[in-house]
């Protein structure tokens, strides 16, 4: 088929809009509805509901979703694809199922399964899988297709597969299905949600409407939405989303090695942005594995210090509690949230985070949290606290390693029940690269030389994106025009980054170019600790550390305007009615 597959996407998360999945199917024509639910938080989350009870492991939201809409998507013809199966997809499917029956639908279930291994001594444990599994199931006439873990992009690559039917060294196709399964994976963040320029959205970024990418034969895509909805798809928009959570210009999937330097995108019309230009390398012989592991339990406390003698306070409080509960496992972290001569408490004061984390239960709950609050009539003047005493929870470890390709049973168990096992990729041929060589970490650009500067916020010439891959964070950050590019790709250094953020100088940085999107990305190995659900961070998954870059006060250029570029903020407000 040579029309292009439009396929929509509900949700991003774990609890992303639960109305989305009624507004992408009454919005207007869709082939295809995914759902992405499955982070690396939510597989710690499912594992522990595992534990409670081995029939649960699946995002139960999902059936709640989908009661009131799948009686809709199979009378427009709109197959559903969603890795909401978690640890669990065969007990997602057989409650499709049972609901489908009690709704009197004739639906067709299909799953893949395969990714969860055996590994004793881990709660959970689970290879990334591709898309050929989705397409197989799809090639059977499946309605509905459930996954575990597969990569989140698979979820739009599977059905292109399916449409087109491409094999496995359709690589250029099957990276720009990657780009447009990624673009679309994280629900608004691609239509102007959580987007650095939110003030020129038509809406002010109040609701922004779920992404629809349309892929053609070759693989290249456009993105864009169902009309009227709200938020904005612009050039800019889609090249925040696609710098969220990777790495280098080579972005590793089991079914094809994505080269992000060859991404080309261009306005195509009214909330329309096309992508063309990718290319693919064949996949490595390995599968990402992530494994998560019960760290012990935590706690927390935090002290309100107002007025004169902020560290004397803190210095006090932290005696205390050490003399109380020993030092092992503590952590005091001290929020400068103060003002000089303030008016009212709240801006006269400080916050001390003190954190708790212990392999004991009993030493990290009420026996640390009541010696906090036995200090409230012995401590600093003015001693307060904004929490509750209370027991110590559980936190999660996330790890990743890899398995062979070959090592993992990849299965589509098809509507009839038949079990298709799916083979692996072949072995990559030795030479793979494309011509030309990718940016090098921590390279250096030769930067202008400025004739004039001005003081002022980095963010009023570029935007930036930010997440969490387990303990390292991303930090994408991109110019809004060409002339800002030849200044930003020189002056934005891992040593200058270390200067304005200055929590990274002791860490290992990699530093990657993307000049046909006029970026830079960072990768920030260790800045979130054992992972998000260990993270103690203020900010533990890093999603607000492109903001915080932005807000820096550096010298700019002076012959470079700040604002949006010529024409744009008016372009962008007249894209939506």
């Amino acid at each position: 088929m040579t029309a292009p597959l439009r396929v929509g996407n509900a949700s991003g998360f774990y609890g992303d809009r639960f109305t989305a999945w009624r507004e992408m199917l009454d919005g207007g024509e869709l082939d295809v509805l995914t759902g992405d639910y499955l982070a690396e938080l939510t597989m710690l989350i499912l594992g522990r509901d595992r534990l409670r009870d081995p029939d649960l492991g699946y995002a139960r939201t999902f059936l709640r979703q989908l009661e009131g809409c799948l009686g809709t998507a199979l009378e427009r013809g709109v197959r559903i694809v969603t890795n909401a199966g978690g640890l669990n997809p065969a007990g997602l499917a057989a409650a499709i199922g049972s609901l489908a029956d009690r709704l009197g639908l004739p639906a067709r279930i299909g799953y893949v399964e395969g990714d969860a291994l055996a590994r004793p001594d881990a709660l959970t444990a689970n290879a990334y899988l591709g898309a050929f599994g989705i397409a197989a199931c799809l090639d059977a006439g499946a309605d509905v297709v459930v996954t575990g873990r597969v990569t989140d992009a698979s979820l739009a690559v599977g059905p292109a597969i399916a449409r087109f039917g491409w094999g496995r060294g359709d690589l250029d196709a099957l990276a720009g299905a990657t780009v447009a399964g990624h673009l679309i994976e994280c629900g608004a963040q691609v239509t102007g949600g959580n987007f650095s320029f939110f003030t020129e959205l038509p809406d002010g970024g109040h609701r922004p409407g779920f992404p629809i990418a349309e892929i053609h034969p070759d693989g290249s895509s456009v993105l864009t939405k169902h009309p009227g909805t709200g938020g904005a798809v612009t050039v800019e928009t889609v090249t925040a989303q696609l710098l969220y959570e990777v790495g280098g210009p080579e972005y590793l999937g089991p079914d094809v090695v994505t080269r992000l330097d060859t991404v080309e995108l261009a306005p195509d019309g009214r909330d329309r942005v096309r992508v063309s230009g990718v290319r693919g390398t064949p996949p490595p012989d390995t599968l990402k594995v992530g494994v998560n592991n019960l760290g012990g339990f935590r706690n927390s406390m935090t002290f309100v210090l107002c007025g004169l003698d902020i560290p004397a306070k803190a210095a006090l409080v932290r005696g205390q509690i050490e003399a109380a509960v020993g030092t092992e496992g503590l952590e005091f972290v001290l929020a400068r949230t103060d003002h000089v001569d303030a008016v009212d408490t709240e801006a006269a004061s400080a916050l001390l985070h003190v954190h708790l984390r212990d392999g004991d239960k009993a030493r990290a709950g009420r026996a640390f949290s009541a010696a906090a609050v036995e200090l409230a009539l012995a401590s600093y003047p003015g001693c307060t606290l904004t929490t509750l005493p209370g027991d110590a929870t559980p936190y999660g470890v996330f790890t990743a390693d890899a398995v062979p390709q070959d090592a993992v049973a990849h299965v589509a168990v098809l509507p009839s029940g038949e079990r298709v096992p799916i083979a692996p990729p072949p072995p990559p041929p030795p030479e793979t690269c494309l011509e030309g060589h990718l940016a090098q970490p921590n390279a250096l650009a030769g930067c202008p030389s400025l004739q004039a500067t001005r003081r002022g916020a980095l963010g009023e010439l570029v935007g930036a994106r930010s997440g969490d891959k387990g303990g390292d964070a991303n930090l994408g950050v991109w110019a809004r025009t060409d002339a800002t590019w030849a200044w930003l790709c020189g002056w934005l250094t891992v040593q200058r980054l270390a200067e304005l953020l200055p929590e990274t100088a002791p860490l290992s940085v990699q530093r990657y170019e993307l000049p046909n999107l006029r970026a830079v990305n960072f990768v920030i190995r260790g800045l979130l600790g054992q992972g998000v659900a260990a993270s103690t961070r203020f900010d533990p998954q890093a999603k607000a550390l492109g903001e915080l870059l932005r807000s820096r006060i550096v010298d700019l250029p002076a012959e470079l305007p700040a604002g949006p570029p010529d024409g744009n903020a008016e372009s962008v407000r007249e894209a939506t009615p």
